[in-house]
């Protein structure tokens, strides 16, 4: 039994000691494998340690083992960069939870991330860190660790706390103080940041360093002295960044300190941030050269100014403005006031270049509002100013001088002051004359009639008597003007008005038109006898007087007046001798008168008035017994002027002869021929009742009959009715009783629409319409008689049509009238007015080279008025801007400039100014545009495109500021002009995004 119990300890023993063998010989082995992992991970061969420990870990019998291998595992993850490290960290921590290594975890990671300056990544771990856990020598490192990060993300309150732990820290004070200082420095608590730097000053380390800090903070706790001090020192061992900064400190310093011809070189050596400088930089450095004198250099830097809107732009433009003055840019000063003066960072600026900007308006005109808009607001704002009187003498004279006097009669209503009641009458009286010469008569005559009731100064309340009664004059009401041309003469003498020189002229013309001619005549005499010089209206005078003489039947006077008219050979000049040579046969001269119309028939080939001379030429060789002559002028009447409405007389003429010459057959041709070709005319129908006569001679009474039967305008059977019917319409249209004129013509028509006197009634009516201004219902009427066989109404008919088609645009309908009255008109007044309104009509249908041609037209005839030559050469120069040909355009607008006026004049202007820009005449350009602002601010439109060609003069000249500030301002204030807005936009987008490449202050619209 004892031996069996032996047997079996000595059994069971020795598997134990065969067992524990091998557990021990297999932990020694772990551990060896351990340490050479440790060894690999200190040697920094984290890739093979990982995967040692990974291999352990498999191996391991003990948990502690395991612990440790995850710790390295995961710690290796992190320094390899693996993506799954956080996960691994986190998986230690949260399997371990009791290990002694979870809070060193967390520290060894984060203070990994922290030596690899992965900042953000080291927040993250040392958040986890139980900050209780550490022992006393690791703490300083954690704060100081913390806190650093902390402040290189911005989280100054975290870091202050963490970093101010250290300040009495041996390893970790200075660099806590010297950090400490830089947040102080940054929260703008300089007295702070001073202690703190002091403190550290005197370590080499930050010695370099806080030389540009202590100056900088000397700067801002204004110690300029010693700022400049230590900046001066600092300069020598800076980088190139550093010296710009440092620069900056001593220039600033020395403007702090006015000292101004120190301060500029340093601030000139100021590169930017960045590469930029902002309006505050060239507000310093032009404020400094203003301060020195140098007006030139100090504008160049004011007006890289954009976009500024604070205390420091407003004084840099009132600095500016005053700039300009010292050198007499005063058009430059006025943008830079006005700017000044619509900002209230300081008031007293404010108003000072309120006021400035009031002056110079006066002086030189704006070209945003009316200068006595400029100069009633400043009042209005500043009641109490020192210099009221002096503003409201410069307002009173403004009215005048702006020539903006729509506007200043609105200003000028309701104000009683006798100053303004004076500027009253004569604003009154001025734009009375726009009016006038914009062909608004009716509202021209209210204007001058408010100015004679002001009167106050003699001589404009004779000039605006004289102009009323010449806008009565062309309203056709005689009588009133015949009264305010006495009226005037009597008012005026000779030195004070410049109307007075032509009083007789007007006199004259007004008694003609009232057929009084025997005044007409005296007055047209007295004209001539103090006229100085030959010009187109003693010329015109001379006609005149002799078509009184001639309508007097006083023939022998007529002849000299015609003849004085032809010898000065100024216009007209064919009139003049054709009415002569009928003057001469009226006075029993009949030799005379024909070889006078034969020698007008060569002398003037392209005259309208040889279809005439022609006829009357023929009726002459009636007179005389010389029928052949007559039968082969009339001939050559008929061959060359077949559209004539004379053409008809002529063959009615030779009817005559031959039914005189009892050639009976040639004579029922000839009437024949102007019954078929000129229906409905008076020759017409005198010829067909020759003709009737001639069949009754002859005794074919049928032939007769079955020959008019042909005729549709010819009913026999009611031709007395007819007669009678149109007889009493027509003396009611005498007697000028429109209304029952109107009434019986149409009653007439509708009895008799092929009537006898059809055209006549067409003709009438048309007029009657036309004159009630009924012109819808004249249109049908005149288009009636010119759709009817050439007549004495065609001519009249063609002009007044186009007028209607005219008035209502309607410009396809208007070109072929017009082109038939410029073919058959017989009066040169009337081929005119048709070539100048085919050149409009073309213009609008933009057909410009039509146009083009019909402006040359016009201005080929040397008897036109300026108004007519000026539209002219307008529609020219518009015509070649669309087709792009600038040149020709550019001198079209020169010759348009010698004669418009108003808004036409106001166009010319601003394309002398567009063409001087264009070939980079930029300083010219703008004293163009200047002078459109001063003498045009009424037209707001052209006002408003030269405002944007300066804003690109000032560019191309380098003035960003006044370039930008008149662009907004045209943006600002012309909403109405959508085309002038959006040019301007486009315009200062370009410019900011220019000027946002160098200048910090201006956002680039992009």
């Amino acid at each position: 039994m004892y031996r069996r119990i032996a047997l079996f300890f000595t059994l069971v023993f020795g598997i134990f000691q065969i067992t524990f063998a091998q557990q021990t010989e297999a932990y020694t082995n772990d551990l060896v494998e351990y340490q050479k992992a440790l060894s690999l991970y200190n040697n920094n061969q984290y890739l093979a340690a990982q995967s040692l420990f990974r291999s352990i870990k498999k191996d391991a019998e003990t948990d502690a083992l395991k612990s440790d291998c995850d710790y390295y595992i995961a710690n290796c993850a992190v320094r390899l960069n693996q993506q799954n490290a956080d996960k691994l960290v986190e998986g230690f921590v949260e399997n371990y939870p009791t290990s002694t290594k979870r809070n060193t975890a967390f520290l060894d990671v984060a203070d990994y991330y922290f030596v690899n300056g992965k900042y953000a990544y080291a927040k993250k771990w040392y958040d986890k860190v139980d900050e209780n856990s550490l022992a006393r020598s690791e703490r300083d490192k954690f704060s100081f660790n913390n806190g650093y990060v902390a402040f290189t993300t911005g989280d100054y309150k975290t870091a202050k706390t963490y970093l101010s732990r250290l300040e009495t820290s041996q390893k970790y004070g200075s660099q806590a103080k010297y950090y400490m200082g830089f947040m102080a420095y940054q929260d703008d608590d300089y007295n702070q940041a001073n202690e703190y730097f002091d403190q550290v000053s005197d370590q080499e380390k930050y010695k370099e360093k806080l030389s540009y800090y202590q100056a900088d903070l000397n700067f801002k706790l204004g110690k300029f002295e010693e700022a400049i001090k230590l900046a001066k020192e600092r300069l020598p061992d800076s980088d190139p960044n550093e010296v710009s900064e440092l620069n900056k400190i001593i220039g600033e310093s020395y403007f702090n300190l006015e000292q101004y011809a120190e301060a500029i070189p340093h601030l000139k050596e100021f590169k930017g941030r960045r590469g930029k400088w902002n309006n505050t930089d060239y507000y310093q450095l032009g404020y400094a050269h203003y301060k020195q004198g140098n007006y030139e250099e100090a504008i160049s830097e004011f007006n890289k100014i954009v976009d500024g809107n604070n205390g420091v732009a407003q004084n840099a433009y009132y600095h500016l403005g005053e700039s300009y003055v010292h050198l007499d840019k005063k058009q430059e000063a006025l943008n830079a006031f006005r700017n000044a003066s619509q900002m209230d960072f300081d008031l007293k600026i404010q108003e000072d270049a309120w006021l400035n900007y009031a002056k110079i308006s006066y002086e030189i005109g704006n070209p945003y509002q009316s200068v006595p808009q400029v100069l009633t607001s400043y009042l209005e704002k500043y009641p109490d100013t020192a210099y009221k009187e002096e503003i409201e003498t410069l307002l009173i004279d403004s009215y005048i001088t702006s020539k903006n006097y729509k506007e200043a009669l609105s200003l000028l209503e309701g104000k009683r002051s006798f100053e303004n009641k004076v500027a009253y009458q004569k604003v009154a009286f001025y734009r009375g004359l726009e009016l006038y010469n914009e062909g608004n008569y009716q509202e021209a005559k209210n204007l001058f009639e408010k100015s004679i009731k002001e009167p106050r100064d003699d001589m404009y309340t004779a000039r605006a008597t004289f102009w009323k009664a010449e806008t009565e004059y062309n309203l056709t009401n005689y009588e009133d003007a015949l009264i305010g041309f006495k009226q005037f003469k009597q008012q005026a003498s000779s030195t004070d008005t410049p109307e007075y020189t032509n009083i007789d002229y007007n006199l004259a013309y007004t008694y003609f038109k009232q057929k009084n001619y025997a005044q007409s005549g005296e007055h047209f005499e007295a004209f001539i006898s103090h006229v100085k010089e030959d010009d187109i209206r003693l010329n015109d005078a001379y006609l005149r007087l002799g078509d009184a003489h001639f309508v007097s039947t006083e023939y022998t006077e007529a002849i000299q007046a015609y003849d004085q008219a032809v010898r000065l050979n100024i216009v007209d000049t064919d009139y003049a001798f054709f009415q002569k040579t009928l003057s001469q046969g009226y006075a029993g001269n009949t030799n005379q008168k024909i070889s006078g119309l034969e020698s007008f028939i060569e002398r003037f080939p392209k005259s309208t008035l040889r279809d005439d001379a022609m006829y009357e030429l023929g009726n002459s060789y009636v007179k005389k017994g010389e029928s052949e002559k007559a039968i082969k002028m009339y001939d050559r009447l008929n061959s060359e002027y077949r559209m004539s409405v004379l053409t008809p007389k002529a063959q009615l003429r030779q009817g005559l002869i031959y039914y005189n010459a009892r050639d009976n057959e040639r004579a029922l041709s000839k009437f024949k021929t102007v019954a078929t070709n000129y229906p409905g005319t008076p020759e017409a129908n005198q010829a067909v009742a020759t003709a009737r006569l001639i069949y009754i001679d002859l005794g074919r009474v049928n032939d007769y009959a079955s020959w008019v039967k042909t005729l549709d305008y010819v009913d026999v059977t009611d031709a007395d009715l007819d007669n009678t019917t149109f007889e009493s319409a027509e003396k009611k249209y005498i007697e000028n009783k429109t209304d029952d004129a109107i009434r019986q013509f149409n009653g007439y028509l509708n009895e008799f629409p092929r009537g006898i006197h059809a055209l006549q009634a067409h003709f009438y009516l048309a007029q009657l319409y036309f004159k009630k201004d009924l012109k819808s219902n004249a249109a049908p009427h005149y288009k009636a008689v010119i759709d009817a066989t050439q007549n004495e109404f065609t001519e009249e008919a063609l002009s007044r049509l186009s007028q209607i088609y005219l008035e209502n645009k309607n410009w396809n309908e208007a070109i072929p009238i017009l082109k038939r009255l410029e073919v058959e008109a017989s009066f040169p007044q009337n081929v005119i007015f048709a070539q100048s309104n085919l050149m409009k009509a073309n213009y609008q249908l933009e057909k410009y080279d039509q146009a083009i041609s019909y402006a040359e037209k016009v201005l080929s005839n040397g008897s036109i008025d300026n108004k007519i030559k000026s539209d002219a050469h307008v529609i020219m120069a518009r015509s070649f801007i669309k087709q792009g040909n600038e040149e020709r355009a550019k001198m079209a607008y020169t010759e348009v400039e010698k004669t418009a006026t108003g808004e036409t004049a106001a166009e010319a202007l601003y394309y002398n100014a567009y063409f001087k820009h264009q070939s980079g005449n930029y300083e010219a350009s703008n004293t163009t545009v200047q002078q459109l602002a001063k003498d045009f601010s009424g037209y707001k439109y052209y006002s408003a495109k030269g405002l944007i060609i300066m804003a690109k003069n000032y560019y191309a000249l380098e003035d960003a500021f006044q370039a930008t500030y008149i662009l907004e301002s045209v943006i600002e204030n012309f909403p109405d002009f959508d085309d002038v807005v959006e040019e301007a936009q486009t315009e200062l987008n370009t410019i900011k995004s220019e000027q946002a490449k160098t200048n910090a202050s201006v956002q680039s619209e992009d």
